[in-house]
C-alpha cells in the first residue's frame, strides 16, 4: 500500500485558471449543498443527503479525468463531480424538489441518484455499492472495445462491508482493468464508526488482497487528492491497472436529512474536524500561491451565490410532474434490447 507521493505533484502544473476553477466548484458545490438543506427543513423537499465535507477529493476526481470521454459512477455524495462534468445547479434543484425536468429519474428517485449521459455519468441505485460491480463491467467493455477510456468509481467505506466492493475489486485485479476506485471514507457508515465496521485499519489495506495498488490521501487536501487522482487515471490508460484511493475525509452534518447524528458522535468530535474544512485549506493555500485575495474570495462567493439562488426561484417555481407520465420511461418495449456483439467467452 501507497502513501501519497511527493516526487511528481501534477498541481503544481495547474494554471491560475485551473485553481480558481476547482475553488469555484467546491464553493458552488456547498453553497448549493446548504441551500437543498434549508428547502428540506422548510418542508419543500422530502429528503437529501449531502456531501457537504466531501469537496476536495470530488473536485479532485473531476479535473482529473476526461470531460466526456472516462466514465464516472458517483456515489450519493458527489455533488461537485457531477456539476464538474456538466450537471448544472437548477438540474439538482429539480431533481431534488421531484419537479418536471428532472434529468436523473423525471421525478421517480429520491434526489442524489445522480446520471447524465452527456457527461458519462452512470445512473446509480439505492442499494450501497451496486455501481461498483457495474463499473468494472464498464472498464472490461473499454478493454474489450480497444478504447483509452477511464471508469472512476465512488462509493464510502460503508460500501466496502458489501459483497459488490468485494467482486469488483476481486473482478478489476484479475483482469487488470482500468478503473479507479475511489473511497470517501468520512468515519461513518451511517451510525457505525469504522473502528466497528471493519478489522483493518485503512481501506485502502485491502487492495493488496486484489492485485492492486493502494494509496491514501488527506480526503480534505484538494490537492494531495488532484495528484492522487491524475496519477491513478494515468496509470488506468496506459493499461498498468487498477488503483483503490482512499481519500480520509469527514461529513460535518448528519448522514442525511433523516438523520440524527448526535446521538453517535460528539460535538466536540464535529467541530474539531471543521477546523479542517477542505475549503478552508484551499483558500489557505491559494492565499499562500498569491492566488486567491480577499477581494477574489468575495467575488466567487457572489457569483455562486447569484447562481444558485436563481436555481432555486426556477426550480420551485417548475410544475411537478404531470400523473399521466407516471409510467414514462419506466418500461421499454423488449424487441428494442439487442444482444452486444462482444460475445462472454472473450473476456476468459
Amino acid at each position: 500500500m501507497a502513501r501519497v507521493r511527493t516526487a511528481v505533484r501534477p498541481s503544481e502544473h495547474l494554471s491560475v485558471d485551473d485553481l480558481l476553477q476547482m475553488y469555484y466548484y467546491m464553493v458552488l458545490s456547498r453553497k448549493l449543498d446548504e441551500r437543498m438543506w434549508i428547502l428540506n427543513r422548510q418542508g419543500k423537499a422530502p429528503f437529501h443527503i449531502s456531501g457537504i465535507g466531501h469537496e476536495a477529493i470530488q473536485v479532485a476526481q473531476g479535473f482529473a479525468i476526461r470531460k466526456g470521454h472516462d466514465w464516472f459512477f458517483p456515489h450519493y455524495r458527489d455533488i461537485a463531480t457531477c456539476l464538474i462534468l456538466g450537471v448544472t445547479p437548477l438540474q439538482m434543484l429539480l431533481a431534488l424538489l421531484g419537479k418536471e425536468g428532472d434529468i436523473f429519474s423525471r421525478g421517480r428517485q429520491m434526489p442524489e441518484h445522480f446520471s447524465y449521459p452527456e457527461g458519462k455519468i452512470v445512473s446509480l441505485s439505492s442499494p450501497v455499492a451496486t455501481q461498483i460491480p457495474q463499473a468494472v463491467g464498464v472498464a472490461l467493455a473499454a478493454r474489450l472495445r480497444g478504447t483509452d477510456e477511464v471508469v472512476v468509481v465512488g462509493f464510502g467505506e460503508g460500501s466496502t462491508s458489501e459483497g459488490d466492493f468485494h467482486e469488483g475489486l476481486n473482478w478489476a485485479g484479475i483482469y487488470q482493468l482500468p478503473v479507479v476506485f475511489v473511497c470517501q471514507n468520512n468515519q461513518y457508515a451511517i451510525s457505525v464508526p469504522v473502528s466497528k465496521q471493519m478489522p483493518v485499519e485503512n481501506v485502502a489495506d485491502r487492495a493488496e488482497a486484489y492485485g492492486m495498488r493502494g494509496v491514501i490521501v488527506d480526503g480534505n487536501d484538494v490537492l494531495a487528492c488532484y495528484d492522487v487522482m491524475v496519477e491513478a487515471v494515468e496509470r488506468a490508460r496506459r493499461g498498468d491497472g487498477p488503483t483503490l484511493v482512499e481519500a480520509k475525509t469527514y461529513r460535518p452534518v448528519p448522514h442525511s436529512s433523516a438523520d440524527d447524528d448526535r446521538s453517535y458522535r460528539s460535538r466536540e468530535e464535529v467541530e474539531e474536524w471543521k477546523r479542517r474544512d477542505p475549503i478552508l485549506l484551499f483558500e489557505k493555500a491559494l492565499a499562500e500561491r498569491g492566488v486567491l485575495s480577499e477581494e477574489k474570495r468575495q467575488e466567487v462567493y457572489a457569483q455562486v451565490a447569484q447562481t444558485v439562488e436563481e436555481a432555486v426561484a426556477t426550480a420551485l417555481n417548475a410544475p411537478y410532474p404531470p400523473v399521466s407520465s407516471a409510467n414514462t420511461g419506466v418500461y421499454g418495449p423488449f424487441d428494442r434490447v439487442k444482444r452486444s456483439r462482444y460475445s462472454p467467452d472473450l473476456i476468459m
